[in-house]
């Protein structure tokens, strides 16, 4: 008989409770909750970019994602942006066990079923410099636990193997925080942020030095 993996046995165990946690939030909480993180990312998303308009970096492009079940809504914010002349894009699956394809989204654009059944975009390809990554739990040093396709670790592996610097911030809800003996798997990709409806952990990305074993892709400040 096969001997199964304890690790992968506790991560099914938190993946069934965290969305069963985020099932049960209640109406008012999810929509009080969805109108605060998408005001502080509209509000950091504008900081950020005038800081990095002063050091000659571009953060035009950003990556988002369609909401499944559950998860927080960030769709009113992404026609904002694209009317604010930022490119948003959503990401695809090309084959399984693959990096996602991000492709350029609008308001007006047809979305095909994709796998899982998540609608994506027929947009042209992009490469994005903020990537929100959909998050199921999280820790106060940005880790991150997803749904156990692997496809966004796999991604953020990719893109900083090919050298192209991202932010990725982490969206999650209150309730997905993890026990604090939680360990994350190592091809787990540590994100820069994480954002709760409470707020940023371990800090909003480029609003002050990167803390000791937090990523090192966000080198200039907000000051």
């Amino acid at each position: 008989m096969p001997i199964q993996n304890p690790a992968q046995n506790t991560a099914v165990a938190l993946r069934a409770r965290l969305r069963q946690a985020r099932a049960e939030l209640p109406a008012d909480a999810r929509s009080r909750g969805g109108l605060l993180l998408r005001g502080r990312l509209f509000s950091w998303l504008n900081a950020a970019r005038q800081a990095a308009a002063a050091s000659g970096r571009r953060l035009d492009r950003v990556a988002a994602y369609w909401p499944m079940a559950d998860e927080p809504d960030l769709r009113p914010l992404l026609e904002q942006w694209v009317q604010a002349g930022i490119s948003v894009c959503l990401p695809t699956i090309a084959a399984r066990n693959q990096p996602l394809v991000f492709r350029n989204w609008t308001p007006e654009a047809s979305l095909r079923e994709g796998q899982y059944g998540i609608p994506e975009p027929d947009g042209e390809p992009c490469v994005p410099d903020v990537i929100l990554v959909p998050t199921l739990g999280y820790t106060d040093e940005a880790d991150r636990l997803g749904y156990g396709g692997g496809y966004y670790d796999r991604t953020l592996a990719a893109l900083a193997s090919a050298g192209h610097d991202y932010v990725s911030v982490g969206i999650a809800w209150t309730e997905g925080r993890l026990p604090a003996e939680y360990q994350p798997a190592l091809h787990d990709m540590r994100l820069d942020a994480v954002l709760t409806p409470d707020g940023w952990l371990p800090r909003a990305p480029l609003d002050a030095a990167p803390a000791p074993g937090t990523s090192a892709k966000a080198q200039f400040t907000l000051r």
